[in-house]
């Protein structure tokens, strides 16, 4: 039994009109029937044919309604700017924070802070010498230091009265003082050098600096040659005696200065 493939435009006018009706009113048609689907409808008959190929190639075809994805939360979403770096799968371990130690006064292992005294007016303390009321009254009033000329390299002794010296280093100290502002004068910096008494030459005597534990700091101090010291050994002095030692050449001259006339005046 051969079907009969009706075609719109021989439908008949009351299909037409059915089909003007579902046009115009879309809006009664639920989504919950838009959503279904199709049934299995049995084949159609001759008279209602018409409206079934009508809703299969004129009416759209209704979407399915997907649910709208939910927003983030604010507790899932990670916060960067207060929380802490997270710590990389297979490092090391945390290396623990180190309290900072003071550099002062601090010796190299198997180094004692005694040694024997050098010179009669030093202690068994590195860079320490004894009080000038220490020393005259132990009848030491005499400073001797050995010096060499760069003209004929001959070594000999200079010697230096206590009382007249220190009085010398002192006075300057006292004029000069605010003027200073913590560094060194160019007269202490580059000092004038004694004359040698062999070859007669000027300004050409130098004093003989061995190890720092053994330079003749109160005949430097006296004769104002502490400037012949490299910076190396300026800083020895200041590390022994609790003084800031770093920054430039002159600032820490005049700190050793300055530690000798406490020294001296304690």
């Amino acid at each position: 039994m051969t079907q009969n493939i009706i075609f719109p435009h021989y439908m008949e006018d009351t299909d037409l009109e059915l089909v003007r009706i579902k046009l115009a009113f879309p809006s009664k048609l639920s989504p919950a029937k838009l959503a279904a689907p199709t049934p299995l409808l049995p084949p159609p008959s001759s008279s209602s044919s018409s409206s079934f190929l009508l809703q299969q190639f004129f009416l759209p075809t209704p979407l399915p309604l997907v649910p709208p994805l939910p927003l983030p939360h604010s507790s899932s979403v990670p916060s960067t700017a207060n929380s802490s770096p997270t710590r990389r799968k297979g490092a090391g371990p945390t290396r623990p924070s180190r309290t900072r130690k003071s550099p002062m006064n601090i010796l190299r292992q198997g180094k004692s802070p005694t040694v024997p005294a050098p010179y009669p007016w030093a202690t068994t303390e590195r860079a320490k010498v004894r009080s000038l009321k220490d020393l005259l009254s132990g009848g030491i009033d005499k400073i001797k230091g050995d010096v060499q000329c760069k003209r004929c390299d001959r070594e000999y002794q200079i010697e230096y009265d206590l009382q007249e010296k220190f009085h010398e280093v002192d006075a300057f100290f006292t004029e000069n003082m605010d003027n200073l502002h913590d560094r060194a004068p160019p007269g202490w910096m580059s000092p004038r050098l004694p004359n040698c008494r062999i070859c007669g030459q000027n300004n050409c005597v130098k004093p003989v600096l061995d190890k720092k534990r053994s330079i003749n700091w109160l005949f430097l101090f006296l004769g104002q040659m502490l400037g012949c010291c490299k910076l190396a050994q300026l800083k020895y002095f200041c590390k022994h005696t609790k003084h800031h030692r770093t920054g430039a050449k002159d600032r820490v001259l005049f700190l050793t200065y300055v530690g000798l006339r406490k020294q001296l005046e304690s």
